[in-house]
């Protein structure tokens, strides 16, 4: 199996402002480490369509990571941008990853049915929405966690 570099980026004006604390992000990389996931980078950004692209983008395209997960920004508020800006520049959405946590998640609570999430690859890189919450962060990406893997694989030919 592929070597899981991921790039985990906590979407939040608040956390991106410094009035709050990212508990998120660093719940996501705990859940990443324990699929011995090399942490390429993280970041915190606002709830801002274009630099939310951006950054999708250049994590993407500089080949240094074939994951990115993002934190927040997928519900029903009008500043929760992060569906619109992943499929700005996915390629191919995976529609099974983003049901699967729905699936799983509204077993747990079922506000999970108002998430907004995505998934989908852009070149060789898996894109993955996740809710803000660090439990919603941490059950969803406990979902998928068994496919990841082999997802990570198949995008970067390593069988």
């Amino acid at each position: 199996m592929a070597t899981i570099k991921a790039v985990v980026l906590t979407i939040s004006d608040s956390a991106a402002q410094g009035a709050r604390e990212d508990l998120s992000g660093p719940a996501v990389v705990e859940e990443l480490q324990k699929l011995k996931a090399e942490i390429v980078a993280t970041e915190i950004l606002p709830d801002e369509h274009d630099q939310i692209a951006a950054r999708l983008r250049h994590y993407a395209d500089a080949g240094l990571s074939n994951l990115i997960v993002t934190t927040g920004g997928t519900g029903l508020s009008p500043r929760d941008v992060t569906p619109e800006a992943t499929r700005a520049v996915l390629e191919r959405e995976a529609p099974g990853l983003a049901e699967v946590m729905r699936w799983e998640s509204l077993k747990i609570t079922p506000l999970a049915a108002l998430s907004r999430a995505v998934c989908g690859t852009r070149g060789r890189t898996l894109i993955v929405n996740l809710p803000g919450s660090v439990r919603g962060a941490r059950e969803n990406l406990e979902a998928i966690a068994r496919t990841l893997p082999h997802a990570i694989s198949l995008l970067t030919e390593d069988r």
